[in-house]
């Protein structure tokens, strides 16, 4: 796993600054704290950081040809590289390295843009090719690898694997996206391909960019999708489930440092832990974090999976109130982003430092075979729309929902004024409202007349209906996994893994987000995937032989902090001035009287708006992050 940056000159051959592209390279040190290089060259310049995991020995970046006429910077794993290696050798090329570095790029000399098909993997790379006068960026299909760009107003076209790596470019535009800040307070986090300034991307997943001298710059071409068109030439029995499982986990079993496994106790976890104990003779590494909070902790279900497949399994146990990582966090992350569950997710990456440098862990199993809870309550949204007709069911539950009351404090079955909500739009809204953490309507009270003018027409279920027009399914429930898969696997689950993980410069990988695996889950019928309140129903089943029913059919956790708890409690201060603070005020974004309704409301307990709360706590971090950190400023881990 590393860290790219470069700057290519898309207009002319201007000798790049060495300085900056050293310094945009030093701020990703933790990506790869083993090695770093550049490469300068007329018009361009490539540098990379390095944290070795195959062919330590070589496989150095910037990767040359021996006429340094095209060049090579490359984040992430191949595991398809030894055939694509041979089949280039086939072809006459022949090979100096045992990389997978060297593979992309003898592929790009054989297949041109093409070689992105003919990878399985996650990455993220870019190649300049000095005799086509291009510079060629691509990103995996599910977005594992991230990667972001800018073209600057001095025709500089700049790329790095983190935000702070472009954001040391003295040229770099700072002004903030209205859209992204709206889709930020829609999702808590910020959609591909937008970031947190307006003139600065994301590298959509599945996507790829050239970028021609002397050519304005295009769009992204997206050269993978994923579909959910039935087939019926597809076998989606279980059987073939654990086969295309253990596949995909075997090809990421290679590694020339220690490699382990996240072990959460959680049926993803878990079936991945099943299958690597399954194909090696040595104990599995695994490792687990436990909360001293008995609603929190998932650790006894860990252990029962460690226990019986006798892994070497590390246990520590954090604070439930473990909210000292905030200001970190913001570090890290470089754009707002509310997904609290970062701050175990470090905790669980700086554990399994102590043991491995490679650790695969169960995400994507949700996305792929319908294991959220939302899920289930969308299906029984939408049985009820078909049920009644439009012109009845729109004004009826419209009504409802205004009149009910926003019940936090009664049970989960009496809080209604949410779904009558959402059955009064049509799937997509109803959906997109569910999952909102701010309402259109909260957030019209939310921000400030000068934030809603930027916004003009601009609504955040737009990231939804752009998805959706590419859709090929038949089927309500296909289409909001195909919605998340787009969304929020690559913005909120993959984003917070690589940069905690990259923090702590741990390589995650992610099997059951292979692209061939998540290809067959895709055609696996829905009533195989959901059957009634058994979400990932034909993944349980396989895994029956392997994993004990207590893990395979508990009530799902997920990875939880207790934020009410918090705001009511220990971070009661942290909260009041974070809200009133002038950062807050300056940025002319919010309005001021509806933040304190907010919080008054949820500290006298009337109402939960601790997701809310979390999410203006964290933009604020983000802006202290802005005002305090120069743009210069190196890593400190360096």
């Amino acid at each position: 796993m590393c860290g790219i940056a470069g700057i290519f000159d898309s207009q002319g051959q201007a000798e790049v600054n060495l300085d900056i592209l050293q310094a945009m390279n030093q701020v990703q040190f933790h990506r790869g704290p083993d090695e770093g290089g550049h490469f300068l060259s007329p018009g361009v310049g490539l540098a990379h950081r390095r944290l070795s995991i195959i062919d330590i020995s070589s496989g150095q970046q910037p990767m040359l040809t021996p006429e340094q006429d095209v060049g090579l910077v490359f984040n992430g794993e191949i595991y398809n590289f030894k055939s694509l290696r041979q089949e280039l050798e086939q072809l006459d090329y022949v090979f100096s390295s045992q990389s997978d570095s060297e593979v992309i790029l003898k592929g790009w000399q054989a297949w041109g843009e093409q070689v992105v098909d003919k990878l399985r993997g996650m990455f993220a790379f870019a190649i300049w090719d000095k005799n086509q006068q291009c510079l060629f960026i691509a990103r995996d299909r599910l977005g594992i690898k991230p990667l972001h760009y800018a073209l600057l107003h001095s025709g500089e076209f700049i790329f790095a694997s983190e935000l702070k790596s472009l954001q040391v470019h003295p040229l770099l535009p700072s002004e903030l996206s209205a859209a992204a800040i709206s889709d930020y307070f829609s999702f808590g986090y910020i959609p591909e391909p937008k970031t947190i300034f307006e003139q600065v991307f994301k590298l959509s997943p599945g996507h790829c960019l050239r970028v021609v001298k002397g050519e304005s710059l295009p769009m992204p071409r997206q050269y993978w999708d994923v579909s959910f068109k039935p087939s019926a030439a597809v076998d989606t029995s279980e059987h073939t489930l654990i086969e295309k499982l253990k596949e995909a986990v075997d090809i990421r079993m290679v590694a020339e440092v220690p490699l382990g496994a996240f072990l959460s106790g959680g049926v993803d976890s878990s079936a991945v832990v099943a299958m690597m104990a399954n194909a090696q003779p040595e104990a599995v590494n695994t490792c687990a974090i436990g909360f001293d909070v008995k609603d929190y902790n998932e650790t006894d279900f860990a252990a029962q999976v460690a226990k019986h497949y006798h892994t070497a399994h590390q246990v520590e146990t954090v604070a439930a109130d473990d909210f000292e990582l905030l200001d970190e966090l913001a570090y890290f992350y470089d754009e707002p982003f509310a997904d609290s569950s970062a701050m175990p997710t470090y905790r669980v990456c700086e554990l399994a430092k102590k043991q491995v440098t490679v650790a695969l862990s169960g995400d994507g199993g949700d996305e792929v075979f319908a294991g959220y809870r939302r899920y289930q309550w969308h299906m029984k949204e939408e049985k009820m729309r078909r049920l009644v007709p439009e012109s009845a069911r729109k004004p009826v539950f419209s009504a409802l929902g205004q009149w009910y009351p926003k019940a936090d404090w009664a049970p989960k079955v009496l809080r209604a004024k949410t779904t009558f909500q959402a059955l009064a739009r049509d799937t997509l809204e109803g959906y997109f409202h569910n999952f909102s953490i701010f309402t259109e309507e909260q957030k019209s009270q939310l921000f400030s007349d000068k934030l809603k003018q930027q916004l003009a027409q601009y609504r955040s279920i737009e990231v939804f209906q752009h998805h959706a027009e590419a859709f090929d399914g038949d089927d309500a429930l296909s289409l909001v996994q195909y919605l998340d898969l787009k969304t929020y696997l690559p913005g909120d689950i993959l984003t917070k893994v690589d940069k905690v993980s990259m923090a702590h410069s741990l390589e995650v990988r992610v099997p059951l987000l292979d692209h061939h695996f998540v290809e067959w889950a895709c055609q696996v019928k829905p009533e195989q995937r959901l059957q009634g309140s058994n979400g990932k129903a034909i993944f349980k089943r396989a895994l029956e032989p392997y994993l004990p029913n207590d893990v395979l059919y508990r009530k799902k956790m997920g990875f939880a902090v207790p934020l009410a708890k918090w705001f009511r409690g220990p971070l009661k201060g942290k909260l009041k001035q974070a809200l009133s603070s002038g950062l807050m005020s300056q940025t002319q974004l919010f309005n001021q009287d509806y933040l304190n309704t907010l919080v008054e409301q949820h500290l006298s307990g009337r109402r939960d708006h601790s997701a809310a709360l979390w999410t203006l706590l964290m933009f604020e971090a983000f802006l202290k992050k802005q005002a305090g950190q120069p743009q210069q400023q190196l890593d400190s881990r360096a």
